[in-house]
């Protein structure tokens, strides 16, 4: 691609001062953002637009499916581009949030990947993102360590450190402490840019990089739109061709019908595609939100093992090793419970098990949340999986038809089920209000997938009118009304714990706010955490 260039854009302007802007914006790599977001803004601006008209065909009843324009693209025999020594092996890859503390442990957690969440795991106030951007330039250079001053710990990054893997937060959002022309710069465009721009020349240089996760794609036209950011942003950079290697999060029901197609968009930078199964199932609801025949039970009976999501995540693995890439296994929610032997290995069970499965399908990777299920993982991929990977075993047996991609699980909506989600979502929001991102609630580490999920339901339950299960057996249907009581009883239950003053600190009252407009909307939110957003900075 020439390197011919529009019209030189307007100076940022960063309407912020957090520590450490002074290392990560500076006046070169804001030229560089700016330069990114004079050449593909519009562009993303018209992808953002034609979600929007596929969504509405969808929600006049159109119904996902294979592309037949593309036809001879998933027919075709091709394979991506190979990939690079460094990421042969990525049987247990650990995923969490920007924070010093955690990147250090994560680094250490004896993972072969370590995924930088600058998307769902970390809350996206300013001082967050420019504190991650800063942990990333003192890896490159050597100096991320970290005194806790009130433990009195220090962290230290070892010798064998986990391969680091960025995730840049998706193309919907946008960064509006950071202006250019009076309007927010991209989100994804910030992340992506401020990242290879102060590492992406030592990266390259060790053969570790410049890798990322690429979030929340809908259709092969997005997958193009990184390509070409990739291609453009390596020239500028001086990087040859094909130094950035992506793996796509399947994580929208839309992409699940076009992984062909995204695969060969991203041919020359893919290594990989992953079952994003949280955001997954948010995304089946979201997508399919005013089609009744799609309503799903309790999240807890939403299982792998059935239904929509056995045919997503076996759709992952027959498309990824024909083309000769990666299928990324997902994210086990179960998480260590201290001083609880019990339910220690309750959890740990769970994780064994969801790893047997996805090893046995034949993926070549998983995720987990906690440095203490490394090994849990590790170990049962290495006794199914004795080389790097499982490229070579083919799934071309399974035939699947869109019908089985949009097959809903089957189940009830129980009391139970609708006070956990109203408690998730109000929990989790205040959490990501106060900037957490990762946060564990009843011996699960929720994100915003997983909080989205919960919000989601309880609209999708609302909207067409769910008869819920109580607990004695007897049946109640639905209703606004009553999501305001449980709402108010949740809000009860946290005063009562917390106390007034532990109340406000914690938001709790913009949070319950704004999950009960998100589910009484009379259309479904694409994204709680986009009006969230506004409360965040306000608070920052």
């Amino acid at each position: 691609m020439a390197l011919d260039r529009p019209p030189p854009a307007l100076p940022p302007i960063v309407l912020r001062a957090v520590p450490g802007a002074d290392h990560v914006l500076t006046p070169e790599a804001l030229a560089f953002i700016a330069d990114l977001q004079g050449r593909f803004g519009l562009r993303l601006h018209a992808l953002m637009v034609a979600r929007g008209r596929r969504q509405e065909r969808i929600d006049r009843g159109e119904l996902p499916d294979y592309l037949p324009q593309t036809k001879e693209i998933r027919q075709g025999i091709w394979r991506a581009a190979d990939i690079p020594d460094a990421l042969e092996d990525r049987r247990v890859e650990i995923t969490g949030p920007v924070d010093r503390k955690m990147m250090i442990n994560a680094l250490n957690s004896g993972a072969k990947v370590f995924m930088a969440d600058f998307e769902d795991a970390t809350a996206p106030s300013f001082a967050n993102l420019i504190a991650g951007q800063k942990n990333l330039i003192d890896y490159r250079d050597g100096t991320l360590d970290y005194d806790d001053p009130n433990s009195g710990k220090s962290y230290r990054v070892g010798a064998n450190p986990a391969l680091l893997i960025v995730r840049p937060r998706g193309l919907h959002m946008q960064e509006s402490n950071v202006l250019i022309g009076a309007q927010p710069v991209s989100a994804a465009l910030f992340d992506f840019g401020l990242s290879l721009f102060h590492n992406g020349r030592a990266l390259a240089a060790t053969g570790r990089g410049p890798f990322y996760y690429l979030p929340k794609i809908e259709a092969h036209g997005e997958a193009r739109f990184w390509n070409e950011v990739f291609v453009y942003a390596q020239e500028r950079m001086g990087l040859a061709q094909g130094t950035i290697k992506a793996t796509v999060l399947i994580e929208t029901l839309p992409a699940a019908f076009e992984m062909d197609e995204i695969v060969w968009e991203l041919r020359d930078h893919i290594a990989g595609l992953n079952c994003g199964r949280w955001d997954y199932i948010f995304s089946y609801i979201k997508t399919l939100r005013n089609h009744d025949a799609y309503v799903l039970p309790d999240r807890s009976q939403v299982v792998m093992e059935d239904a929509f999501l056995a045919t997503y995540a076996a759709r992952v693995v027959k498309v990824c090793h024909r083309r000769g890439i990666h299928a990324m296994g997902g994210m086990s929610a179960a998480i260590p419970v201290k001083d609880d032997p019990a339910a220690n290995e309750e959890a740990f069970a769970k994780v064994r098990a969801d790893k047997k499965r996805e090893v046995g399908m034949g993926f070549d990777g998983c995720w987990v949340a906690h440095p203490d299920l490394v090994p849990v993982a590790q170990e049962v991929f290495d006794a199914e999986m004795p080389g790097p990977n499982q490229i070579r075993k083919p799934r071309q047996e399974w035939r699947i038809v869109p019908a089985m991609l949009l097959k809903p699980h089957q189940g009830s909506v129980t009391e139970a089920g609708l006070r956990t989600n109203v408690e998730v979502a109000i929990e989790y929001l205040a959490n990501w209000l106060q900037g957490r991102g990762a946060v564990p609630i009843h011996n699960m580490m929720e994100d915003a997938a997983t909080a989205e999920i919960s919000r989601a339901q309880l609209w999708q339950w609302l909207r067409h009118g769910a008869t819920v299960t109580m607990d004695d057996g007897s049946e109640r249907l639905f209703t606004a009304e009553w999501l305001g009581e449980l709402i108010q009883n949740e809000i009860v239950a946290i005063l009562t714990r917390l106390g007034p003053n532990g109340f406000h600190r914690g938001h709790y009252a913009s949070a319950a706010r704004i999950v009960q407009e998100a589910v009484t909307a009379p259309t479904l939110p694409d994204f709680i955490t986009t009006p969230a957003q506004d409360v965040l900075n306000a608070l920052d």
